[in-house]
């Protein structure tokens, strides 16, 4: 579902590279948690799987789509198969919660029918159908992740990522929101979240993935908890080398 095989990034004028031969498997289903302090190379492994950032070598497949393959002109296109979450929510301040949901699906080319009939299920979905007609500003910062993430999933995308999704949340309202993504992982979608929350990881105790200086340091698979030291549980392999090689070549 996610794959990076032995995939290196490095910015100009940096000495180090902010990703350093990182390989890395997400199943499908899978909720992982990627932690790691500020700098250690989470927002660049977010904008290699949004083809926002092009790795210098290695290769990465998303989806069973190679990014290699994937064209400019493509790029939005393939950015419609993910669900992204930010942590400023990123909402359009005219648009009330339901246009703001809807004109995400009429960017990907659905039908005013079946707008119609996602929105007000999505809504739901995030306990938000009775503030549809509400705008941005008059919701609460809990509100308006919500309804990011109603975006977000309106389409049903396989992959869902989040940075930071409950950065300046209070602690309830931070429960909520990764108790909506843990719903909206239950009904199959891959979860990817970058946080630095420890109390929301070591209670979920789904799979954690350490960075640290641009490499994974430590990748628990069950009952991880938040710990950003060196390795205690050795990082998972790939299944053979150059495997990423191997896998069906894709283009949108």
């Amino acid at each position: 579902m996610i794959l990076f095989d032995s995939v290196t990034k490095k910015y100009p004028g940096d000495k180090d590279p902010a990703l350093d031969s990182v390989s890395l498997h997400i199943e499908p289903n899978e909720f992982v948690f990627l932690v790691g302090k500020s700098g250690a190379g989470k927002s660049t492994l977010m904008k290699m799987i949004t083809k926002e950032e092009l790795p210098d070598s290695g290769k990465i497949i998303i989806g069973g789509i190679d990014l290699d393959y994937v064209k400019k002109r493509d790029i939005p296109g393939y950015r419609r198969r993910l669900g992204v979450v930010f942590q400023d929510f990123k909402l359009l301040p005219r648009r009330t919660v339901y246009e703001n949901v809807a004109f995400a699906l009429e960017i990907a080319g659905m039908s005013s029918k079946e707008i119609r009939k996602t929105v007000p299920k999505v809504l739901d979905l995030v306990d938000l159908l009775d503030q549809a007609k509400k705008f941005p500003d008059q919701l609460s910062g809990g509100q308006q992740q919500r309804v990011s993430i109603a975006r977000s999933v309106a389409r049903q995308p396989k992959i869902l990522i989040a940075d930071e999704p409950t950065a300046n949340l209070d602690k309830l309202t931070t429960e909520e929101i990764i108790g909506l993504l843990k719903k909206i992982n239950d009904f199959g979608t891959t979860i990817l979240v970058t946080t630095h929350n420890e109390n929301v990881v070591n209670t979920l105790q789904k799979r954690v993935v350490t960075l640290k200086d641009g490499k994974i340091v430590n990748d628990q698979k069950n009952h991880g908890v938040y710990e950003l030291s060196e390795a205690k549980v050795p990082v998972r392999k790939m299944q053979t080398p150059g495997y990423a090689l191997k896998q069906r070549k894709k283009v949108i």
